[in-house]
């Protein structure tokens, strides 16, 4: 299903809140080989340096994904997330270092980030999102990136993505195996919801963690890595866009399968656009009861 830039960032930029930022001569030699592509240029990368991305979760998916989108040039980045370095992230969550086990993990990225890219704009959110919260954390931002590790918290962003109006890129991974989509239901039929994909909350003992299961971590980098090339495309308007399509992957198999992601009839959230989540809160990334019926990272 194609689709350009949601109304909500147009309506943004056409007010002046923003309109493409002009490039330094200094930016202007750091995305050099970025801006030479024709789906992007000069003005596409000053489209880039305007965005406002919030991403949710530094760990397995947040890593790649941020460290691409800031090398990339989005100009402020938001990042969401209040746990703390473990030394059994390390496999996966390329942001963070052995010397910084016990940091937390939105200052450890902030570090990596600065030290990669010191054009870009970090905001930190030290905290949980929850159904209370989130409307208040999306709120800002063109563009949400869901790398979280739960249905509470993928529940509670993605309705405060749809009352904003905000596009919301969706990837997850559990074993090997990892699927990436975005959802824009704001935007009316054919669009699909979180809630089309997922109209029950899935019981625990069926969204096993992956410490109780195990996750590779080049698998979680390639699904990250996607996640970034999505937000890339929302921000310029430029390819069709994942709403409507569930790309699934494999790892083992070096396979990515297209499957149609069509609005579900009955659902209760594509009709009324109202329904709060069911759920709200989240855990933090090393609790076993931590879900998804979207995998774990």
């Amino acid at each position: 299903m194609s689709g350009g830039s949601p109304p909500g960032l147009h309506a943004r930029r056409s007010a002046g809140m923003r309109m493409p930022q002009t490039l330094s001569p200094e930016e202007l030699q750091w995305y050099r080989r970025q801006t030479v592509l024709p789906e992007i240029g000069v003005s596409g990368q000053e489209k880039l340096k305007a965005a406002r991305v919030l991403v949710i979760g530094a760990g397995g998916l947040g890593s790649p994904l941020l460290l691409y989108l800031a090398a990339a040039g989005i100009g402020t980045l938001g990042i969401v997330d209040f746990d703390y370095v473990e030394i059994s992230n390390l496999h996966r969550q390329i942001l963070h270092s052995v010397e910084r086990l016990d940091m937390p993990k939105t200052e450890s990225a902030e570090k990596s980030l600065r030290a990669l890219n010191p054009h870009v704009a970090i905001i930190r959110h030290d905290m949980p999102i929850s159904a209370e919260n989130a409307a208040g954390l999306v709120a800002g931002y063109d563009i949400v990136a869901d790398g979280s590790d739960n249905f509470a918290t993928r529940d509670a962003v993605h309705s405060a993505c749809l009352a904003a109006q905000i596009p919301l890129v969706s990837a997850a991974v559990q074993l090997t195996d990892g699927l990436i989509t975005t959802f824009k239901a704001y935007l009316g039929p054919p669009h699909p919801c979180y809630r089309c994909l997922f109209p029950d909350t899935p019981p625990a003992a069926v969204t096993p963690s992956c410490s109780e299961i195990g996750v590779l971590g080049p698998a979680v980098g390639a699904l990250g890595s996607m996640q970034a090339i999505e937000v890339i495309k929302e921000v310029l308007g430029t390819g069709p866009s994942l709403s409507g399509t569930l790309m699934m992957y494999d790892a083992w198999r070096c396979a990515l399968d297209a499957i149609a992601l069509p609005r579900r009839v009955g659902c209760l959230t594509c009709e009324a656009l109202t329904q709060p989540p069911v759920t709200g809160g989240n855990s933090p990334t090393s609790s076993s009861e931590a879900s998804s019926c979207e995998f774990s990272t």
